[in-house]
């Protein structure tokens, strides 16, 4: 029975995911109103911070298990006038998260897994469901938080089980915009869902939503 008198078995933060835990998720990007075509940075999706960095505002929600409804929030780095550190993190994690959704083994080369990993724009992540690894940070504040880094793929032992993916994979078709026009089969492992493909140049990274006054970017991001 619980001690109301002793405290040091008390969980530290009940708050917190345990570190570790692969949960399926759903990307909600949170609209910025910055734009640069130039760059494929279209819709108003993309955040301009005070620095010159720019980021998508994700929120991550858990959608099964024993913590659905809850939700992560990450910055996904597009650019920082520090360098290409930031972008270079966010394009790779947007990688990951698309072989997640789409059933694809980062190790497949071929034409139509390089269709899936294109994206007509931002609109296309909004609402992508993949299986996600969390992980423990500390925020601004020195606080820890969870943090989502990288997105579990078909690679991964659990992640049929955790997408929860038991019968045959119904095939992916690239949308209309997304060459080659050869539809996908994933591996026989997985049914990915219906969902659209990734622009060569899509661009990302992660941090938390921040409490007030607080700033969730790594110190050589600010």
């Amino acid at each position: 029975m619980a001690s109301w008198n002793d405290y040091n078995d008390a969980q530290s933060n009940p708050n917190l995911i345990p570190k570790g835990t692969l949960a399926k998720v759903r990307l909600t990007i949170r609209p910025g109103g910055f734009d640069d075509p130039s760059q494929g940075w279209t819709g108003g999706y993309a955040t301009r911070g005070s620095t010159g960095a720019v980021y998508l505002n994700g929120e991550f929600t858990v959608l099964e298990g024993p913590y659905a409804k809850r939700k992560i929030f990450t910055l996904i780095g597009l650019y920082s006038p520090k360098g290409p550190e930031w972008a270079g993190m966010g394009r790779s994690f947007l990688r990951g998260m698309l072989n997640s959704a789409r059933g694809i083994s980062d190790k497949d080369v071929s034409p139509q897994a390089q269709a899936a990993r294109r994206i007509g724009g931002f609109a296309d992540l909004d609402g992508l469901e993949f299986v996600a690894k969390i992980e423990h940070g500390t925020d601004a504040g020195g606080e820890t938080k969870n943090e989502i880094r990288m997105a579990v793929t078909p690679d991964h032992r659990d992640y049929a089980q955790a997408m929860g993916r038991t019968a045959a994979p119904a095939g992916y078709a690239p949308p209309a915009y997304a060459p080659p026009a050869q539809g996908y089969a994933p591996p026989a492992h997985t049914v990915p869902p219906a969902a659209p493909a990734m622009h060569q140049g899509a661009f990302p990274a992660s941090a938390q939503q921040p409490a007030p006054g607080a700033d969730p970017r790594p110190a050589w991001a600010r």
